[in-house]
């Protein structure tokens, strides 16, 4: 049985032991939904001041909501639209202070005030995105997106 541990030291020993729990919890398990579904609730849990963690997954032409925590979502996101749009396109993170200041930004959660959205890529397919979504202004900084981005490394090899 699994069984989380609260985080401590500073942001980056926070996302070190939050990414020892990842890999013990994914362990073994190749699925992408159940992967997906549990990393949503250990991240949910774990960090504080967020509304939204999940997965959009790439089907192709766009991409499409998968499991997450928070209220219900917006189902499919063209490429060429909002933060994971934008991350999806670019395969780069995108790590946005003010979610209204975005040009062409989605509000599926009217509360998002900022985000981070992580491309999940492997090899050169584009599997999807990891999207976080918190209600406090400028709530990421670059300790945050290092963690998330190990987070997501570890997400895409448990696929592997």
């Amino acid at each position: 049985m699994f069984t989380t541990s609260a985080l401590s030291g500073d942001k980056p020993e926070q996302y070190a032991q939050l990414v020892a729990q990842a890999r013990g919890l994914l362990d073994g398990e190749r699925d992408r939904i159940a992967n997906a579904a549990n990393l949503s609730a250990l991240v949910s849990h774990a960090l504080p001041d967020l509304n939204w963690v999940g997965f959009y997954f790439y089907d192709g032409e766009e991409l499409v909501v998968g499991p997450f925590q928070g209220l219900p979502a917006c189902v499919r996101i063209p490429l060429d639209k909002g933060v994971c749009g934008a991350a999806a396109s670019s395969r780069r993170t995108q790590r946005v202070a003010d979610v209204h200041a975005f040009p062409g930004h989605i509000a599926c959660d009217a509360a998002s005030r900022s985000e981070v959205v992580v491309p999940l890529v492997h090899g050169d397919a584009l599997i999807g995105v990891f999207d976080l979504d918190s209600p406090i202004p400028d709530r990421f900084d670059a300790d945050d997106q290092a963690g998330l981005e190990a987070l997501a490394r570890v997400y895409v090899e448990a696929l592997a």
